[in-house]
């Protein structure tokens, strides 16, 4: 009989929330208010952060770029608060959607603590090299925290969240203390051209800070899962490391011992340093930029791998289309982490296209009973889509698959299920059979 009523009764626990908040929602709140469309509302109610400039209908006064305004319904219930940004098309990106939040410093402060303590449960000992926030996923919008070791990098996108980040990055530093990570400089690496969209100007630096350096090496060596790297913070992509793709390096290991391995799109290693680790037979690297390769090389000096790994500079397409057409079977685990194929819908076909071409080819190129390790870092190429490329590959190259994993990004780059954004990376390994 309890189960019979359940669902209902949480369906109207639910209503009761949401009506106790709209009851809960203080007069006189000091923020402008913008009135959204119905599909505004239903994307805010089902979790999604972002309102669109086409979807807000009026706003009571017009905020400043960057102010905190309130959002609300066509009827006037409260759906949550966030930065205003007059010149960017996401024209308002969520905080909060509590309606007794006020954005002090003591609010800045929580948020902080409940990014850095989660991964604290989450990462363990992995923490003093970890994603610290993700953007909209530990809601800082557009902010990107990035902790190697004694070394703290920071990447922005969003004004509202850089005016304000006087109120994050010293309680993040506080917070990293109390929790036995000591950190020495912070670099802000803000020359992305998203900023320009966003009236932000694009420039790199390091924070000024009571007790913080005001220069530091670059690069800088620092060791993630057993294997050192040289972060070069300053000119590399990103922040400077991929971090998200931690743990699936580690579940290549126990299928690479005894190998022939090769790492196509290899960047700074990674893959290929922990296959030869882990005891491969040969470990061939390649990649299309000469100045990954040398910095890949570099990392196999630095954990006293360089007479275990080839590396080479080659275009992967061209790569494995000539060991195709040689008929060679010269691997047994083939690891594809390409760039991301495509940043828009706009050119989403095309990189389904490059995406199944280059599975299609190690398909090929791999003997029966040999591992394929693929993925996609494009949110654009969603699960639904990369799967059947890759149903489409094995068609292709005439082969089947059996799964022997399906992983994601690390858990320090949280998945928020209602934010398709922050669902971004597949991790496939499969068996030729």
């Amino acid at each position: 009989m309890p189960i019979a009523f359940a669902a209902p009764f949480c369906y109207h626990i639910l209503n009761d929330i949401i009506a106790r908040k709209d009851r809960d929602m203080q007069t006189g709140r000091p923020y402008q208010t913008a009135t959204v469309t119905e599909k505004a509302e239903e994307f805010l109610r089902g979790g999604h952060v972002w309102v669109y400039g086409e979807e807000i209908l009026s706003l009571t006064k017009q905020p400043r770029d960057g102010d905190i305004v309130d959002i609300v319904s066509q009827k006037g219930k409260y759906l949550g608060s966030g930065f205003f940004n007059s010149r960017s098309k996401i024209r308002i990106r969520t905080v909060s959607k509590n309606a007794n939040d006020r954005f002090d410093a003591a609010f800045w402060v929580r948020r902080v603590e409940y990014a850095v303590r989660y991964r604290q449960s989450v990462m363990g000992k992995n923490l003093p090299v970890c994603r610290l926030i993700f953007g909209e996923a530990d809601g800082f919008p557009g902010l990107v925290a990035d902790l190697f070791e004694s070394l703290l990098v920071l990447q922005n996108t969003c004004l509202g969240t850089e005016q304000r980040l006087g109120k994050i990055v010293p309680p993040l530093l506080s917070v990293l203390s109390d929790c036995g990570v000591v950190v020495e400089a912070v670099y802000m690496r803000n020359d992305s051209s998203i900023r320009t969209i966003e009236g932000l100007p694009q420039e790199s630096g390091f924070w000024q800070g009571d007790g913080l350096l005001n220069d530091y090496p670059s690069p800088v060596l620092i060791t993630e899962s057993g294997i050192k790297y040289e972060l070069d913070y300053r000119e590399g992509q990103k922040t400077g490391f991929f971090l998200d793709q931690k743990y699936n390096r580690l579940a290549i290991r126990p299928i690479a011992a005894g190998k022939r391995v090769l790492d196509c799109c290899t960047h700074t290693g990674s893959f290929a340093l922990h296959a030869a680790a882990a005891g491969a037979l040969s470990v061939e690297a390649l990649d299309i930029s000469p100045d990954a390769v040398e910095a890949a090389q570099r990392n196999a000096k630095h954990n006293g791998l360089e007479d275990k790994i080839t590396f080479r500079v080659a275009d992967v397409f061209d790569f494995l289309e000539d060991k195709v057409k040689k008929g060679a079977r010269e691997y047994d685990l083939v690891i594809l982490d390409p760039p991301a194929f495509t940043k828009s819908r706009e050119t989403l076909r095309n990189a389904i296209k490059g995406y199944l071409e280059i599975n299609t080819l190690a398909m090929r190129l791999l003997p029966k009973g040999g591992y394929l390790a693929t993925c996609s870092c494009s949110h654009f190429m969603t699960e639904t889509y990369f799967r059947q490329m890759l149903h489409n590959a094995a068609a292709a190259a005439g082969v089947s698959l059996r799964q022997v994993e399906a992983r994601k990004q690390a858990p320090d780059h949280p998945i928020l299920w209602n934010v398709p954004e922050t669902d971004y990376l597949k991790f496939y390994i499969f068996q030729i059979v």
